[in-house]
């Protein structure tokens, strides 16, 4: 099957050349990889430019767009492979293995989307702590976003079935893919491995806005619970305190980034 990795991008030149290595540096012999710029103007340009003279598996375009969801969406629609996957320009692949494992895993069981464990990493790459594939059950997704959005891989059947990112949603996109996918495509394939590296820095949305991007992840919760004040209130209450743990988790993480990191 054929792989498309889309990656979004906007002055983003401090860390997209070993996003892009990541990527290139892929084991798996059929790969795209698309790259949507919004518009830069610190030197980005220049390091796509140059690695795409020298790969023809490269695409890419630069232009202005209506947000994140929007660069996604137009990723997706220039792209041709079976599976599509997002990796930010500021994350990366942890090694060569991680496309291949994502494909053999949805071609051994037959499903439509795959999700697999994490690392978060520091400025300077070090990784600083792993988060491990969570089991799946849409009820518990319900209650609140237990997958990572850069280990996930959707198939385009999948897309076409349950459409694109939602525009009107600036942290929480992904999270509403997952609950429409989940009630439409059933469970995912689990890979007990970190499948991408994401970077804690002090400019990432999720380190310096998580109380936005948890705001707004409540909201789209409430769409799929509906008005029943019993699922509500658990859900309340688990917003309440997952709010406040992912402030304080990636705080920490950013405060510790540049030191040293755990064993790879």
């Amino acid at each position: 099957m054929k792989v498309s990795v889309i990656t979004v991008s906007l002055n983003s030149a401090r860390f997209i050349e070993e996003t892009i290595r990541s990527v290139l540096s892929q084991e798996y012999p059929d790969i795209e990889y698309i790259l949507i710029d919004g518009g830069s103007s610190d030197g980005t340009l220049e390091t796509i430019r140059r690695f795409a003279d020298e790969n023809r598996s490269i695409r890419w375009i630069s232009e202005p767009d209506n947000g994140i969801s929007d660069a996604m969406n137009k990723g997706i629609r220039l792209s041709t492979g079976e599976i599509i996957a997002h990796l930010h320009a500021d994350d990366f692949y942890p090694d060569t293995g991680v496309i291949s494992s994502v494909a053999k895993a949805l071609a051994e069981s037959g499903r439509l989307w795959a999700t697999g464990g994490m690392f978060c990493a520091g400025e300077t790459g070090e990784k600083m702590d792993e988060i491990r594939v969570r089991g799946y059950d849409y009820r518990t997704l319900l209650m609140g976003n237990t997958l990572l959005h850069p280990s996930t891989f959707v198939t385009r059947s999948a897309f076409n079935s349950c459409g694109l990112f939602d525009l009107s949603l600036r942290y929480a996109m992904d999270y509403d893919l997952w609950l429409r996918v989940g009630k439409i495509c059933g469970t995912p394939a689990l890979i007990d491995r970190p499948l991408s590296c994401f970077r804690v820095h002090e400019k990432s949305r999720s380190s310096f806005e998580a109380d936005l991007a948890s705001s707004e992840e409540w909201r789209v919760r409430r769409r799929y619970l509906g008005k029943n004040p019993l699922r509500l209130l658990p859900a309340f209450w688990r917003y309440l305190k997952t709010r406040r743990e992912n402030s304080l988790y990636f705080a920490r993480l950013v405060e510790n980034s540049g030191k040293r990191g755990i064993a790879p």
